[in-house]
């Protein structure tokens, strides 16, 4: 039972206790930012990897199904693409890939909690050809493709026991066919229409910089926290 299960009010003063924005976080000059959104997400990308923060390519998808209902994970950045776009793959008998083939409105969301900083993207998801798709699934690793092959997206699974044997079964079949392409799999590249970077600060003076398209190019903003 929770430690917090007879007496709701507790968790409240925990939560409230817990810090946040705490530590050495960097101090950002908005005027340093470069011109594009694509290059400040690289920079920032390459400072949280210099930093060392804990998988700094963990991103939040969130999408919105044919009712209107919004969901979010969390999946792993494959790319940001010399089209500057944002990069994910997933099986599309998943809940986003089924909500994306209805609505490709998409918004993804990468947090680096060691620098307080957040990055917001806006956009429209498009699926990559078939080729694109294979040749992304085969540079997975080999335990990666048998979980592909393996799992049956949103099903009932009866127990673990069946999950187990069902990831043997399919590690098998990887192992015996290492060119074996899951023809569910599909590569999503997100056009970003907005762009935000949000640097957190101890002092409570977060600083916001939006990127908007504009034509060909971006429009950018200071904006209040």
């Amino acid at each position: 039972m929770s430690r917090h299960a007879d007496d709701p009010s507790g968790l409240r003063r925990t939560l409230r206790r817990l810090p946040a924005l705490a530590g050495d976080l960097p101090v950002l000059d908005p005027a340093s930012l470069p011109a594009d959104p694509v290059t400040a997400f690289l920079r920032w990308l390459e400072e949280a990897l210099d930093a060392g923060v804990p998988e700094p390519h963990a991103v939040t998808v969130s999408t919105v199904d044919g009712a209107g209902r919004p969901s979010s994970r969390v999946v792993v950045l494959k790319d940001v693409d010399e089209q500057g776009r944002w990069v994910f793959a997933t099986d599309r008998r998943s809940g986003k890939a089924r909500d994306l083939g209805t609505n490709p409105a998409v918004a993804l969301s990468s947090y680096w909690q060691p620098q307080g900083r957040q990055v917001r993207v806006t956009g429209t998801a498009v699926a990559l050809d078939a080729d694109e798709c294979a040749a992304d699934f085969l540079a997975r690793s080999p335990a990666s493709r048998a979980a592909a092959f393996a799992t049956r997206p949103g099903e009932p699974l009866p127990d673990v026991a069946t999950l187990h044997v069902a990831l043997a079964r399919a590690r098998q079949h990887v192992d015996a066919h290492p060119d074996a392409v899951l023809a569910d799999w599909v590569v999503y590249a997100v056009v970003p229409e907005a762009v935000e970077l949000w640097q957190g600060s101890g002092t409570r003076a977060h600083q916001r910089v939006v990127y908007a398209r504009d034509g060909d190019g971006w429009s950018r903003t200071l904006v209040w926290p």
